[in-house]
């Protein structure tokens, strides 16, 4: 004997750590029910891709987990933590393991890149002012935004530059998880590129865990690890991307055999 041993193959899932946990979630807004029993595991280190059509409620996914919107029924974990119905205490906590960057950045109008960027770290540390800033310059300069911009207000931002320095702002707290809600919608080609090649470098580099609502194509072949797609008020499938296409569905064949998503396969 050579003092081998054949080990048993384990399952590819035994082998990740579920950061986010989504089980059971019901939303619903008076009569309309918008997630029914959804079910859903985000692996640390992935960047996950949420997609589906109008109306199907990724937005009010993302929304829930981050405690926006409270659930009909259900649980979330995230990071071990009943973020539903644990003590506050470890919410509170739990809160500064994650960042989110919304649609359009959401910033504070009357503040300035700078003053949103440590906004975060005002309502969560008690660092001195002068290292709130040194911190904040540091994360805007990560993001790719020059120090000019520190002292800009929102409104003299373009749509690229806010979008940016509110992912400046979500990695402010140094974060496990980062959240992205369409984060290159309304962006050109170009620019939408380049936001892409970021949130991949910032995921490498950072160790991020990315959950990203998009409808993005490109998006979906340049970064995504899987893709889940969000169709009959459940999560109806997920996997990597090259997948989707096996997928018998409507929707799932239209959005991801359409001649845009031939293209967004080739530019992957």
């Amino acid at each position: 004997m050579d003092g081998s041993t054949q080990q048993k193959p384990v399952h590819a899932d035994a082998q990740r750590e579920a950061v986010i946990r989504v089980r059971n979630l019901t939303n619903r807004f008076g009569p309309q029910v918008v997630h029914d029993n959804l079910n859903l595991d985000v692996w640390r280190g992935e960047v996950l891709g949420i997609v589906g059509g109008s109306g199907t409620g990724k937005s009010v996914l993302l929304r829930t987990i981050v405690g926006l919107n409270k659930p009909a029924s259900g649980s979330i974990e995230v990071l071990g933590v009943d973020v539903l119905n644990g003590p506050e205490e470890d919410r509170r906590r739990i809160e500064k393991h994650w960042g989110v960057a919304f649609q359009d950045g959401a910033l504070f109008s009357s503040l300035t890149v700078l003053q949103n960027v440590m906004a975060p770290l005002r309502e969560h540390t008690k660092l001195s002012e002068s290292l709130m800033q040194s911190l904040g310059g540091l994360k805007i300069s990560l993001v790719g935004l020059p120090q000019l911009s520190c002292g800009k207000f929102p409104s003299e931002l373009s749509g690229g530059m806010r979008k940016r320095a509110a992912l400046a702002r979500a990695l402010a707290l140094d974060p496990e998880i980062v959240f992205l809600d369409e984060p290159t919608a309304g962006l050109d080609p170009i620019g939408a590129a380049a936001y892409d090649e970021l949130i991949g470098e910032l995921q490498h580099a950072l160790g991020l865990t990315v959950f990203m609502v998009t409808h993005d194509l490109d998006s979906l072949y340049a970064i995504c690890d899987r893709v889940a797609v969000l169709a009959e008020k459940r999560v109806l499938v997920e996997g990597p991307i090259e997948e989707m296409t096996k997928v018998d569905h409507p929707w799932v064949q239209e959005y991801f055999t359409g001649p845009r998503a031939r293209a967004a396969q080739k530019k992957g």
